[in-house]
C-alpha cells in the first residue's frame, strides 16, 4: 500500500496527467532566469547524481568544438534530463504551502533554458537547480545540505525571481589573507613603495637623497624610515621589528637620521614660511623663489633671504636692480654683442651718473646671481673637500688689554692655534668657541688661494662663460663679478657653513661622551657585605667623615682635622670608630686635599696602625655629591645632618 494520502494522489494525478502544462513551466522559468547576467563557471560545485542512462547521453554531446557550441550542448542535454527526470520520478517532494497549495521544489542544475544565442550575446545568469534521487529525503534534510540551497519556490504560479550572488566565486579556493605592503615581514624589503616620499613642504631637492647623503645610509633605508616615522612608530619598535626595512641599523644611527629629518623638516618649514611672507610684501622673483627652494641648511636660507629681511637696507644687487641694470647683466651673459653700458647713464641719477657706476651695478647683480647658484655652490663645496681648511684662533687685541688674567690663561693653548677641519678634536671646537664668545679669542677659517683661483676660472671657462665673444672691458667685468662674488658673499657662507657643521658634531659628541662617563660610573660594581667610612677631604673644615652599614644605614659622622698639625691625635679617633664599627674599607672623595689625605691613610696602614683591622682605602669622584648635598631630595633623605656631612 502506498503511504501518499489520498487527496495528494488525486492532485498528483491531476499534475502529471498534464502534458501541456509540464514544458509551459520550464520554458517560463528558465526565460526568467535567462534574464539575469551571470557568467557560469567552467565547472559545477557539486555533481549531480543522475541516472545511467542520462549520465551517458550527456557524454555524447559532452564534447563539441567551441567553448559557445559546448555550453549550448550542455544546456540542452540538461532539459533532457529535467524531463526524463519529471516522468520517470513517481514520488515528487511535495511542501505545503499555509494555504494548503503545492510549491514544487525546481531540482539543482545549470540553466535549462531553451533560447539559442548568438556570439556577441552575453552569457546570462543560470539558476542552480537540484538533481537528486529524493526517495528517502525529505524537505528539512535538503534545506541543511552543505551548500546553501538555490532553487527558486513557485507560490501559486508565479516564480519567484533570484537575486544574482556575483559575490560568491563557486568551485574557488577563499582568498588567502595578504599582509599589507606597510608591514611586510621577512625577507629583506628594499622599498615600501619607491624612494619618492611625499612631504608637506616640497623643495627643489629630495629629501631622500638628502637624508642618505648627510646620514651615509642607504637612499631606499631613509625612505622606509621616513614612511616609518610617518606612521608614528618608534625607535626601539623599528630597530627590534622592522630590521629588514632598516638593513639592520643601531638605535643610535636611526636616532641620527631622525634628528637629521627633523632638520631638513625644519629648513623646508622655515622657507616655505619665508616664501609667504616675501610673497605678501610683493619681494618675490622667480630667481629668488628658486634659490630659496634650494636651501638645505638653516645658514643657506639665511644667506639668501638676509637682505629682503624687513628693516634691511637691500643688498647692493638690490639696489642696482631698482636702478634698473638688471636686463645689462643678463643681456652680458646672454647676448653681450648687443649690450652698451653707455645707453644706462643717467647723469642727474645716484648710481647712474657714471660708466664706473654702472658697471659696479651691473657686477653687483651678476656677484648675487653667482652666489645664489646651485651648481655654482656644488662646484665649490666639492674643492673644499678636496683641499686643505684649517681653522685658527688667535689671542684678540681687545681682551689682552682689558681682559681677567685668570680667563686668558684658561685659552692659553688657543692663543695661536691651527688645525685641519677635518683632524680638529670636538673638546677644542667647544674651547675655542667659549674663548670667543668671552672675546678673549678671535676664530677664523682659511680657505687657500688654490681654491679661489680654481673656483674663479670655472666661473669664467665652463659655469659662466658668455654664449657669445666678449669685449675686453665686458670680460674684465665678469671677472670681477666673480671674484666679488667668492670675497663678498661665497666665503663668508662657507665659513659659516664650516663653523656650524663643527660646532653641532662638537656638540652631540660631548652629549654621547658624558652618555658613557655616567654609564661607566652607575655600572660600577658595589661593595657587599662591608662596612665603609667615607672621607671628604679639606683643609680649613676639616675632612667629613660618615660611616655606613653594609645596609646603607648611617651608623656615625663626624669632622677631623688631619692637616692642621693633630694629625696624630685624630689617627687615634679614626682607629677607634673603625675598630667599634667593624669598618675595614676608607673612601677617599676625589676633592680638594685628596692627595694630602690619600699620602695620611697609605703611611697608617702600611705601619699596620689599625691592626688588627686589614685596613684598605680607595678614591672615588664626589662629582655630584657636593650639590646633591644641598638639595631638596638631599634634605628629605638625611633631615638632621649638616650638609658637608651629607656629602661625606
Amino acid at each position: 500500500m502506498s503511504s501518499v494520502p489520498r487527496r495528494v494522489k488525486s492532485e498528483a494525478k491531476a499534475f502529471t496527467s498534464d502534458d501541456d502544462d509540464l514544458p509551459s513551466i520550464l520554458n517560463s522559468s528558465s526565460e526568467s532566469e535567462e534574464e539575469e547576467e551571470w557568467e557560469p563557471k567552467s565547472k559545477i560545485t557539486r555533481k549531480p547524481r543522475l541516472p545511467k542512462k542520462n549520465e551517458a547521453k550527456t557524454k555524447k554531446v559532452a564534447a563539441p568544438r567551441s567553448a559557445v557550441a559546448r555550453k549550448r550542448a550542455k544546456k540542452v542535454s540538461i532539459k533532457e534530463e529535467m524531463v526524463s527526470i519529471f516522468w520517470q520520478d513517481v514520488s515528487l517532494p511535495i511542501a505545503p504551502a499555509e494555504d494548503n497549495r503545492m510549491q514544487l521544489l525546481k531540482p539543482k542544475e545549470e540553466d535549462v533554458g531553451t533560447k539559442p544565442k548568438t556570439l556577441n550575446q552575453k552569457p546570462e545568469v543560470p539558476k542552480k537547480m537540484e538533481i537528486t534521487s529524493f526517495q528517502g529525503k525529505n524537505i528539512k534534510s535538503l534545506e541543511s545540505d552543505e551548500k546553501p540551497s538555490t532553487s527558486v519556490p513557485v507560490v501559486g504560479n508565479k516564480v519567484k525571481p533570484e537575486k544574482s550572488e556575483e559575490d560568491f566565486a563557486f568551485d574557488e579556493p577563499p582568498f588567502k589573507k595578504i599582509k599589507s605592503t606597510t608591514r611586510p615581514e621577512g625577507k629583506p624589503v628594499k622599498s615600501l613603495g619607491g624612494n619618492k616620499v611625499k612631504e608637506e613642504f616640497e623643495m627643489n631637492w629630495d629629501i631622500v637623497q638628502a637624508l642618505s647623503e648627510i646620514t651615509n645610509v642607504e637612499p631606499w633605508v631613509c625612505a622606509n624610515l621616513i614612511r616609518l616615522f610617518q606612521e608614528e612608530n618608534t625607535i626601539p619598535f623599528i630597530a627590534r621589528y622592522r630590521k629588514e626595512l632598516i638593513n639592520n641599523l643601531e638605535a643610535d644611527a636611526l636616532r641620527e637620521v631622525q634628528q637629521t629629518l627633523e632638520e631638513l623638516r625644519a629648513v623646508a618649514k622655515k622657507t616655505h614660511t619665508m616664501i609667504q611672507k616675501l610673497k605678501k610684501e610683493g619681494k618675490l622673483s622667480s630667481c629668488l623663489l628658486t634659490a630659496l627652494l634650494n636651501c638645505r641648511t638653516l645658514e643657506e636660507l639665511d644667506h639668501v633671504s638676509a637682505p629682503y629681511k624687513t628693516g634691511s637696507k637691500g643688498t647692493k644687487a638690490q639696489r642696482a636692480k631698482q636702478l634698473g641694470l638688471e636686463p645689462a647683466a643678463l643681456s652680458l651673459l646672454q647676448n653681450p654683442m648687443e649690450l652698451n653700458l653707455f645707453s644706462f647713464i643717467r647723469p642727474n641719477t645716484k648710481g647712474l651718473a657714471t660708466i664706473q657706476e654702472v658697471e659696479a651695478g651691473v657686477q653687483h647683480i651678476l656677484a648675487d646671481i653667482f652666489a645664489k647658484d646651485k651648481d655654482t655652490l656644488d662646484f665649490i663645496r666639492k674643492l673644499c673637500q678636496q683641499r686643505y681648511i684649517c681653522i685658527q684662533s688667535a689671542l684678540a687685541k681687545v681682551s689682552s688689554k682689558s681682559g681677567n688674567e685668570k680667563d686668558i690663561d684658561k685659552f692659553q693653548l688657543y692663543h695661536e692655534f691651527s688645525c685641519s677641519i677635518k683632524n680638529i678634536q670636538h673638546h677644542q671646537i667647544l674651547a675655542i668657541n667659549r674663548g670667543e664668545n668671552l672675546k678673549i679669542l678671535t676664530v677664523k677659517v682659511n680657505i687657500p688661494d688654490g681654491v679661489k683661483n680654481e673656483f674663479c676660472w670655472w666661473c669664467v671657462n665652463e659655469r659662466w662663460r658668455p654664449k657669445q665673444f666678449l669685449k675686453p672691458e665686458l670680460m674684465r667685468i665678469l671677472r670681477n663679478s666673480v671674484e666679488d662674488a667668492y670675497k663678498r658673499l661665497i666665503y663668508p657662507l662657507l665659513c659659516r657653513e664650516f663653523r656650524s657643521k663643527l660646532t653641532s658634531d662638537a656638540e652631540k659628541e660631548s652629549v654621547m661622551m658624558f652618555g658613557r662617563n655616567l654609564r661607566q660610573l652607575l655600572l660600577t660594581s658595589p661593595v657587599r657585605g662591608r662596612a665603609l667610612m667615607g672621607v671628604d677631604p679639606g683643609y680649613k673644615h676639616g675632612c667629613k667623615l660618615a660611616i655606613i652599614s653594609p645596609t646603607s644605614q648611617i651608623l656615625h659622622t663626624d669632622v677631623v682635622y688631619l692637616h692642621s698639625g693633630q694629625g696624630f691625635r685624630e689617627a687615634e679617633k679614626i682607629k677607634r670608630l673603625l675598630l667599634q664599627y667593624n669598618c675595614s674599607t676608607v673612601v677617599i672623595g676625589n676633592g680638594t686635599a685628596c692627595r694630602e689625605t690619600e699620602a695620611y691613610f697609605a703611611d697608617l696602614i702600611m705601619k699596620k696602625y689599625f691592626a688588627p683591622l686589614d685596613v684598605v682605602y680607595c678614591i672615588v669622584s664626589e662629582a655630584g655629591a657636593s650639590i646633591y648635598s644641598v638639595s631638596p631630595e638631599a634634605s628629605k633623605e638625611m633631615p638632621d645632618l649638616d650638609p658637608n656631612l651629607r656629602s661625606a
